[in-house]
């Protein structure tokens, strides 16, 4: 038994998938349907090479993990618990049975949209500084208008805000900072600059109706667990709020977790645990 841990936005690569497609036909019929184009054209060759775009990326990863959770449930492995890093989040919680696989894809598909409208933001990797370090450096610098928006590791903060502010943060913590790394995004994403998009996403996911939970999924928003009841509120959370991976890790380390298996493409997550 083991956590299985899904990624987020970053892990997406071309060719990811490829074993998969054939099958799952009936949820590729559906995902295309729901989509308006080929998935698995999308995430096997990139043609029009989307894959980076964020309303792209997210439902192809959406697919790709869920896929990917399939394949272990039909071999008859079950988890402990799901997480997922901010849009893994919607994989782990199709894998605990929260929605069925066309529900999470129809709210991935709306939610990759509302964030791809977002202009004007940045993002900010910042590697060897710790929380504290940031913001007292950041204060100095009067940036306060910038946001937390990953606490990924102990050595790995991300930060959101203006291009503007995050240009010069980036000046600022990379005297600093062993690295930083301004992400390829074109949003300030989890922080308050996403509060447009999550009103919008509120209004949208209202009407869907949810399952009971019947495995444990640890909340990016609150890093505890999902109740059935929080399922829609922290969804909306999660946009405008920083994902509380190094405190998820800790809450299930210290529930006697200790086998964590990265469900989809690339190995970020895997990568992070070895820095948890």
């Amino acid at each position: 038994m083991a956590t299985y841990m899904f990624p987020g936005q970053g892990s997406q690569l071309k060719g990811m998938g490829a074993e998969l497609f054939n099958q799952f036909p009936e949820q590729v019929k559906l995902a295309n349907e729901i989509l308006g184009y080929s998935i698995e054209e999308l995430c096997v060759t990139d043609p029009k090479q989307q894959l980076g775009n964020t309303e792209y990326t997210q439902p192809a990863l959406y697919v790709v993990e869920t896929l990917s959770f399939l394949v272990k449930y039909r071999d008859g492995v079950k988890p402990n618990y799901c997480i997922g890093h901010s849009l893994g989040e919607y994989a782990a919680l199709f894998a605990a049975g929260a929605f069925d696989f066309a529900t999470g894809l129809k709210l991935v598909k709306k939610r990759g949209e509302l964030m791809a409208k977002a202009s004007g933001g940045g993002m900010l990797a910042v590697v060897g500084l710790t929380t504290d370090q940031i913001k007292s450096l950041l204060q100095l610098n009067e940036l306060n208008s910038i946001d937390f928006a990953n606490y990924n590791s102990s050595k790995q903060i991300v930060l959101s805000g203006s291009t503007a502010d995050i240009g010069k943060a980036n000046e600022v913590l990379s005297k600093e900072a062993m690295m930083c790394i301004p992400l390829k995004v074109s949003g300030a994403f989890h922080s308050r600059y996403m509060q447009p998009a999550a009103n919008e996403f509120e209004q949208f996911i209202a009407p869907f109706l949810f399952s009971s939970l019947h495995i444990q999924v640890i909340s990016n928003v609150t890093a505890q667990p999902y109740t059935d009841k929080n399922v829609k509120e922290n969804l909306v959370k999660q946009i405008t709020s920083s994902v509380r991976w190094v405190e998820i890790i800790s809450y299930l380390k210290n529930t006697g977790e200790t086998q964590f298996v990265e469900i989809g493409p690339g190995t970020v997550l895997t990568r992070l645990m070895a820095q948890n």
